[in-house]
């Protein structure tokens, strides 16, 4: 058995390893040496690094944006039934006025 312990990185930590290795471009074996890593561990949070880096831009909609967004989509339906609703009238209306001969 081995008397090494697992060590647990931080974000910070994990972060600040991958801008050695990308930014200041430090060897991997260097890192993987100073930090106690096995390389495919740093090749893993790379990659996850990756993976995730949009939501880095993404930007989080506060519950006054939520529910601005939920009334106007509200407001959009009942006005589209509103307007579907005044056809259906108008179309009754013209049938009528040709029954009654009007037209």
């Amino acid at each position: 058995m081995s008397d090494k312990k697992r060590r647990n990185f931080t974000p910070d930590e994990k972060v600040a390893i991958l801008r050695k290795s990308l930014v200041e471009n430090v060897a991997v074996s260097d890192l993987c040496d100073q930090y106690g890593l096995h390389p495919t561990m740093l090749c893993r949070w790379q990659k996850e690094f990756f993976e995730n880096e949009t939501r880095v831009f993404e930007k989080k909609k506060n519950s006054r944006t939520v529910r601005l967004e939920k009334k106007i989509v509200q407001l959009e339906n009942k006005l589209r039934n509103r307007n579907e609703v005044l056809s259906d009238l108008m179309e009754e209306h013209v049938n009528l006025k040709k029954t009654l001969g009007e037209v």
